[in-house]
């Protein structure tokens, strides 16, 4: 009896220290929590720390659609491209520190190799007022997360079809990021084309299907063209109706709502010309090498995203 009473009472000890160890991680969660301040879409001021191709266009983006004026936009960069940014309206300052300390929404549009020295020199200065984006292909949240001390983190896998203001993006909530941060982020990347969300362990298939994607496009455009030249068109007419083409039939797979499968056979008719052409390109094994690239193009994203 005396052991049971002593199981029993040590029982007891346990369930009240985990209770207390429990009760202690719930408010620490609580208060880290609370002090995550929300980011009003109105009125944020987004930072690039990079001033490429990229940040260009979402900063275009987002001004010419009105969803920020120019003013609540900022980079910095010493050479020629300040002037780029200067001329749709975007503050440039001349380091980074200077954005990051003026900016509700850092994002982080630099090389893949440096992005860990960026965070880094610039970790001092991050604090979870701030939410943090990271457009930067094959680093990981975890990653990311650790260099700059929190985890109010979002990454984002966008294209570069971003610069005509039609691209593909897939978001990606860190641990601390709110559902607000992810609605954020969606209406800015929704001011540069569609976006989706996903799990970050999609994002090496993604990589290899939407970021690397448009290069196979490009790549089938000319093709398409040459065979135009070849069948004896003028090279700037047979290149001006392959890219409408392409244009125009990734508008009908988008719009109608029917399968891909189903809008080729509404082209191809029995004994006709396209389906003489589908015939080739079955033979040539057409549809295996477009899997075949992005299958590739994700193994070399997930290797990358090792080193």
């Amino acid at each position: 009896m005396v052991i049971s009473m002593n199981c029993l009472g040590l029982g007891v000890l346990m369930f009240s220290l985990w209770h207390i160890e429990c009760n202690v991680g719930f408010s620490e969660i609580t208060i880290r929590m609370a002090n995550i301040t929300p980011i009003s879409t109105e009125s944020c001021k987004i930072g690039f720390i990079g001033a490429g191709k990229m940040a260009e266009s979402i900063g275009r983006g987002v001004i010419n659609s009105g969803v920020l004026p120019a003013s609540n936009v900022r980079t910095a960069h010493l050479g020629l491209r300040r002037t780029v940014f200067e001329s749709f309206g975007t503050k440039v300052f001349d380091q980074n520190s200077q954005v990051v300390q003026d900016s509700d929404v850092v994002i982080f549009s630099v090389k893949s190799q440096v992005v860990k020295d960026v965070v880094l020199q610039l970790r001092p200065l991050l604090s979870e007022k701030q939410l943090l984006v990271s457009v930067v292909a094959g680093v990981k949240l975890k990653d990311l997360q650790e260099w700059a001390g929190h985890s109010r983190f979002i990454r984002v896998m966008p294209n570069t079809p971003a610069a005509v203001g039609v691209a593909a993006s897939v978001i990606t909530l860190g641990d601390a990021a709110t559902k607000e941060d992810g609605e954020l982020i969606s209406k800015i990347f929704g001011a540069i084309g569609k976006v989706w969300t996903a799990q970050e362990k999609l994002f090496d298939a993604i990589t290899g299907l939407s970021a690397s994607g448009p290069a196979y496009i490009f790549l089938a455009i000319e093709a398409l063209a040459d065979g135009g030249v070849a069948a004896g068109l003028p090279r700037e007419l047979s290149l001006g109706l392959a890219s409408q083409m392409v244009l125009g039939a990734a508008s009908m797979a988008v719009s109608t709502g029917k399968h891909p499968s189903q809008l080729k056979d509404d082209v191809a008719s029995p004994g006709g010309t396209t389906i003489a052409g589908i015939h080739e390109l079955e033979k040539a094994g057409f549809r295996g090498i477009l899997m075949n690239a992005v299958v590739a193009a994700a193994k070399r994203s997930q290797e990358l995203s090792m080193n």
